[in-house]
């Protein structure tokens, strides 16, 4: 009798990323992971007391693809780079985008250190010198505002005409301009 396969846990998790990303989060289980193994569910409880434990390192999952392409940006502009990643992972998985931006779910709540990480990165950026970590902050939530919004239209394709990549990066590198434009104006008045 031939060994049965075995599968590490990353394989389970590959095969359970690659079903969110192509039928959403919501059709992740169990069977169709064994399916897509072409294994029994054995390996997987193994591995993983249920769904929802394997669901979560799916996300972990999609956090750490996103988090690389981050890295892979290297503008040397961090809060560019934070939006290119997005914009990126919103065309490349827009299934998955969907499912962790625009469905309430405990997936995405983020917390105080996310946004210390995010903010400790802009403060690496040149374009954003001399802005304190509270005025770091209040330009954080408006750019994400933008950007996520953005990263929606690219995912469901809702632009009347088709823009590429560098076009949608213009528009996003426009209102970050305006942005900080309008937050360098803010601290003036305010001196």
């Amino acid at each position: 009798m031939a060994p049965k396969p075995k599968f590490t846990k990353q394989d389970i998790i590959l095969a359970a990323f690659d079903i969110a990303c192509a039928e959403g989060l919501d059709s992740v289980s169990i069977r169709k992971v064994a399916d897509r193994l072409g294994c029994s569910i054995a390996p997987i409880y193994v591995n993983f007391a249920d769904a929802e434990e394997l669901l979560q390192r799916v996300v972990e999952h999609a956090l750490h693809t996103a988090k690389q392409m981050i890295a892979e940006q290297r503008t040397g502009q961090p809060f560019r780079d934070i939006g290119m990643a997005s914009l990126r992972f919103a065309r490349e998985f827009p299934l998955l985008y969907r499912d962790l931006i625009m469905k309430n779910n405990p997936y995405m709540k983020h917390d105080e250190q996310q946004l210390n990480e995010v903010v400790g990165l802009m403060k690496k950026d040149p374009d954003l010198a001399g802005f304190s970590g509270e005025e770091l902050r209040a330009l954080l939530i408006k750019m994400q505002t933008f950007q996520t919004g953005l990263s929606v239209m690219v995912a469901n394709d809702l632009f009347t005409t088709s823009l590429d990549e560098e076009q949608v990066m213009a528009m996003m590198d426009e209102a970050a301009e305006d942005f900080i434009r309008a937050a360098r104006l803010r601290q003036s008045d305010a001196t």
